[in-house]
């Protein structure tokens, strides 16, 4: 399958510690890795692996970081034509520490980029091209006219990730097929679980809605189905968690992967679960399929 990520590409700077440090503390790095990331470059760097044709649509500086990012993902087969170079700005940058100790991270992201634009997404990306197209929502108003330019593209499936709170994100969530909730911003929007999430915006939408996604770490993942029923896979258990970063792109990677193999949204969400926890027992996704 013909697969289009629309979203960034960060560089990340991640650090392993033994244990996070008190604040005005000091502690010793046990190792360093400088790696590509961002949300959508995961997703399409997993979707990849698991056989797919996949292109990103995203913005780059012309500096040596984004040089960095763009082999990293010719690497992964990653298709670049619809990348667009700006002649300022930075590559964002995510500066993250790794706690040995709980397995979990803290990041801290500098952003001084300006996002893909709708209009370079009408005028240069064929849909008819694509049997899959993923978006990052970020810049709503951006968002909005990408994806009211899709609804009538027969055939073609649409996915959103919803990570953070955006005004007017709640306005978009009819528009795609699929949506695909983070565990941030269910709690960021009150919501003290993933089935608190789901049956909300379930009766929000009402019948003609997307099917509904929302992974919820060490607690497992749950989805809503078009005929209502609430779905629940626990997280696979794995000896040692060694790196949780980019776990939830991993999930949302092998989703997407099953329901385009027309999986159930019971089995997307087994393959979802078991993808993201092995992630989450190794370093990095480059590898995660093999």
């Amino acid at each position: 399958m013909k697969i289009l990520g629309v979203g960034i590409a960060t560089l990340d700077i991640i650090n392993s510690v033994e244990r996070y440090p008190e604040e005005d503390g000091e502690v010793r790095v046990l190792s360093q890795r400088r790696c590509r990331g961002g949300n959508a470059t995961n997703t399409l760097t997993v979707l990849s692996q698991l056989g797919h044709a996949c292109v990103w649509a995203g913005v780059l500086p012309q500096d040596s970081d984004a040089a960095f990012v763009e082999e990293m993902l010719r690497q992964q087969q990653v298709d670049l034509r619809h990348v667009h170079h700006l002649t300022s700005g930075k590559l964002p940058t995510s500066y993250i520490t790794l706690s040995e100790e709980s397995g979990s991270r803290t990041i801290l992201h500098l952003r001084d980029l300006p996002g893909y634009r709708a209009e370079w997404f009408l005028e240069e990306v064929d849909p008819g091209e694509f049997q899959w197209i993923h978006f990052e929502g970020r810049d709503t108003d951006e968002l909005e006219k990408m994806l009211l330019s899709l609804s009538a593209v027969e055939g073609l499936q649409v996915s959103v990730e919803i990570e953070k709170p955006r005004p007017g994100i709640e306005a978009l969530f009819h528009l795609p097929q699929v949506l695909l909730f983070s565990r941030h911003y269910a709690q960021s929007t009150g919501h003290a679980s993933a089935e608190s999430l789901l049956k909300r915006v379930a009766r929000q939408l009402g019948g003609q809605r997307p099917l509904l996604f929302c992974a919820w770490g060490d607690q497992g993942a749950w989805a809503f189905d078009r005929q209502g029923g609430l779905l629940h896979v626990p997280a696979v258990r794995i000896p040692r968690v060694v790196d949780t970063v980019a776990a939830g792109d991993v999930f949302n990677a092998a989703v997407i992967h099953a329901l385009s193999q027309a999986a159930t949204p019971l089995e997307a969400l087994q393959q979802g679960c078991r993808l993201a926890g092995k992630s989450c027992g190794m370093v990095g996704v480059e590898d995660v399929v093999l």
